[in-house]
């Protein structure tokens, strides 16, 4: 026996809505046979959930299984900038269609696997449970967050070495949308990034050493991420360089007055030996 399907009306019941021309849409289906997703109204007429993250969830529920969909991926797919995707990726998972986990491989990676619920509240045994739709909860204004680590200091902290570091800082951004700091970060980070600059690191390095191998699910909090990196990959101080002597003054060449010979002094005069048999010197 089919299942009834209460968002598409019969064919006698769509002639009959033709016939008196009731204003509002009109079904013209055809049952599809091959390449099809079956999607629940319960998602395509959510009415907590966004235009857009009901659209992620139905492209996600229609991907093969092993397909990637992390924000990198779908930002590549879809028009939409990385940081509204990620925030329809959190509705979803908000409302339980939707759930990442992380999982070590035998080679000691952790890597995320994505879990799409097309009906949440329910599974079967041999399938990973998802929570039941819930509510949005109330966003509560934190009154207190985790401290972020601590980051190296540099030996001779001048104004415009940390000036230089709270600008690389400030554009981590361009690299990745998911490293927009906001000040208190910033001036937190800015010391860790001056040891990096004081050891004869350049800017590019720097940048290359905080933007790279990013988590491909997003980051929850970039500054405790960039905190890390800059306490446990911060290079050794450059090697030791005695300073270099002054190269030698060398004196033009001078006639003597007393021997007529050839000898190098700042000014005229006497040679050392006519010095030395001068009477003034007797």
């Amino acid at each position: 026996m089919d299942t009834q399907n209460p968002s598409a009306p019969s064919r006698a019941q769509s002639r009959i809505a033709g016939k008196k021309h009731h204003s509002g849409v009109v079904h013209d289906n055809t049952r599809h046979t091959t390449r099809f997703t079956v999607i629940g109204n319960h998602l395509a007429q959510h009415p907590e959930l966004s235009g857009l993250a009901i659209g992620l969830a139905v492209y996600i529920q229609s991907l093969p299984t092993g397909a990637r969909a992390d924000i990198k991926t779908l930002t590549a797919r879809f028009p939409e900038g990385a940081i509204r995707i990620a925030a329809a990726l959190r509705e979803l998972e908000t409302h339980g269609y939707l759930r990442r986990e992380r999982h070590r491989v035998p080679d000691g990676r952790i890597v995320t696997r994505t879990v799409s619920c097309n009906q949440p509240g329910r599974h079967r045994e041999d399938e990973p449970h998802c929570p039941a739709p819930a509510p949005a909860p109330i966003q509560k204004k934190r009154t207190s967050s985790k401290p972020l680590p601590a980051v190296p200091r540099p030996a001779f902290p001048a104004a415009a070495l940390l000036q230089a570091a709270t600008d690389l800082l400030a554009g981590l951004h361009r690299d990745d949308p998911g490293l927009l700091l906001s000040t208190c970060d910033t001036a937190h980070l800015a010391p860790g990034v001056a040891a990096w600059l004081e050891r004869d690191v350049t800017p590019t390095a720097v940048r290359h050493a905080l933007t790279t191998d990013l988590p491909p699910e997003g980051l929850r909090r970039p500054a405790a991420l960039l905190a890390h990196r800059l306490s446990a990959q911060l290079p050794p101080p450059p090697p030791f360089r005695a300073p270099t002597p002054p190269p030698a003054v060398r004196h033009p060449l001078q006639t003597c007055d007393g021997c007529d010979r050839a000898f190098r002094s700042p000014a005229p005069g006497r040679c050392r030996d006519c010095r030395v048999l001068s009477p003034s010197h007797l």
